[in-house]
């Protein structure tokens, strides 16, 4: 930043108190913050509940409240007196976003004349010019009465600061008060710059059978504003949101019952169709910060832990000989969210899985996302794919069994290999399509659903297995 308007700049910070006087402004701070809320939902949206200490006249008046979130969505904007609604009415409001800055204090003056302050560099003597300034696209073009010059040669001065310049964010409302004197005012409004998620992480035992799980909330500010010593609310669920239409505080209406969990953990409620967390402990989010709260600890959570080889539709009615040699078998963990220190909503969010290695240090071993999960349902968490275990897929065989029938019967072996020195239990997923009947195989298997055959197959250590199979599909 040029020197030069680094001392403009200050200069013109100075002109705010007498700007605000010449306007009749009644300014607000943070200052005069009594308390503010945020709800913050999953969609980078969140509801402000900005409450001030403020005295106005009776009759109309300017109140510009500064400090809000330069990301406000302002046709969203409510402003009520505390405990009496009907004190104040808002006649008209503005949301001044051009925030004071050289480049946009020089933009407000493009046809306007500036003093432009020189210094001899011989003398030392400070001498003052008048020029005008035609242009500020890719620098400044400054016109004075015998010359044109693309750059500063010395300190710009402006005589005021223009009134839709700030140095905050501010809306500037007019309004009208029923009764003089002072009163709390409480400014609603939504905007967008606040989000969250939930980040988990979980160490897996060492025979892979339990987890102890832990989870954290991870708030972003961006919106252009602190919120200090805030009440945090945090929304989990999908909502519909109409951008220029949404009413504040609709959201706030409870209609369930409230769960709470450790002193420091959130708690929780129904919130429509959606869930409600509510941080115990008022906290500071400043702007352009991530943060982390705890939202849960679980400890000795029973997993399963599962090897899938799963399969594909399309090579049951065509001739495919060859399907893959060292196929990649997926690791899944799954558990239920119930009992214990679960049975909670859990948010949307990743989940990052480590284990101890055989001198005690944690190794991350895999992570997934999961999605809103409601208590009592499972989760599953695909953290990779085995490097032991492989398999060895091909078409043994295939004819046209009816090419007006449209039918086909096909014939596959799969060769499962584990190189760990203890069994291995391979679920084999087939999706199979059509009308489908498997006619022989050399394993049991079960109909897992209308389209799917799952076997169920142990690999004996150092060892292979091979399963065998012929099935019909009719389309």
């Amino acid at each position: 930043m040029p020197r030069p308007l680094i001392f403009a700049l200050a200069f013109a910070a100075a002109l705010f108190a007498t700007a605000s006087a010449e306007t009749g402004e009644r300014v607000s701070t943070l200052d005069d913050q009594r308390a503010v809320g945020i709800t913050i939902y999953n969609t980078d949206l969140a509801l402000v509940r900005d409450r001030r200490h403020v005295a106005l006249p009776q009759g109309e008046s300017k109140l510009a409240l500064r400090d809000v979130s330069a990301r406000i969505q302002p046709e969203t904007a409510l402003l009520q007196s505390v405990g009496n609604p009907g004190r104040i009415a808002v006649l008209e409001q503005n949301f001044n976003y051009d925030l004071l800055s050289p480049q946009k204090l020089l933009e407000k003056y493009v046809g306007r004349d500036v003093d432009v302050y020189h210094i001899d560099r011989r003398t030392g003597e400070r001498r003052r010019e008048r020029a005008r300034v035609l242009a500020t696209n890719g620098g400044v073009v400054l016109r004075y009465a015998d010359r044109i010059e693309t750059s500063v040669d010395g300190t710009l001065a402006f005589p005021s600061l223009p009134a839709d310049l700030r140095d905050r964010p501010t809306l500037v409302t007019d309004v009208t008060n029923a009764a003089p004197g002072d009163q709390d005012v409480e400014l609603t409004y939504l905007t967008s710059g606040l989000n969250w998620k939930a980040d988990y992480t979980a160490e897996l035992s060492p025979a892979d059978d339990r987890i102890d799980l832990r989870g954290l909330i991870t708030l972003q500010n961006t919106s252009g504003t602190s919120y200090r010593d805030a009440s945090v609310q945090l929304v989990a669920g999908d909502v519909n949101v109409v951008r220029n239409a949404f009413q504040p505080g609709a959201q706030l209406r409870v209609i369930g019952s409230t769960t709470s969990r450790s002193s420091s953990a959130p708690t929780q409620q129904d919130l429509l169709e959606y869930h409600l967390y509510t941080l115990t402990r008022h906290t500071t989010v400043l702007d352009n910060q991530t943060k982390q709260v705890e939202l849960l600890t679980a400890p000795n959570v029973a997993v399963a832990k599962t090897l899938e080889l799963r399969g594909n539709p399309y090579y049951y009615r065509t001739q495919s000989p060859d399907l893959g040699d060292r196929l990649k078998v997926a690791t899944y963990l799954s558990f239920k969210n119930e009992g214990g220190d679960l049975g909670i909503p859990l948010p949307k969010g990743a989940v990052r899985v480590y284990k101890r290695d055989n001198s005690g240090t944690a190794q991350f071993v895999g992570s997934d996302n999961i999605d809103h999960t409601p208590k009592g349902e499972s989760v599953r968490l695909h953290l990779g794919d085995s490097f032991d275990v492989t398999a060895h897929k091909k078409q043994t065989d295939y004819k046209v069994a009816s090419v007006t029938e449209d039918r086909y019967e096909t014939a596959y072996e799969i060769v499962l290999r584990s190189a760990k020195t203890v069994p291995q239990t391979v679920l084999v997923v087939e999706p199979i399509p059509g009308d489908w009947t498997i006619l022989q195989s050399s394993a049991a298997y079960v109909k897992s659903s209308s389209s799917t055959a799952t076997w169920s197959l142990t690999v004996p250590p150092n060892g292979s297995t091979t399963l065998t199979y012929r099935v019909r599909v009719q389309y």
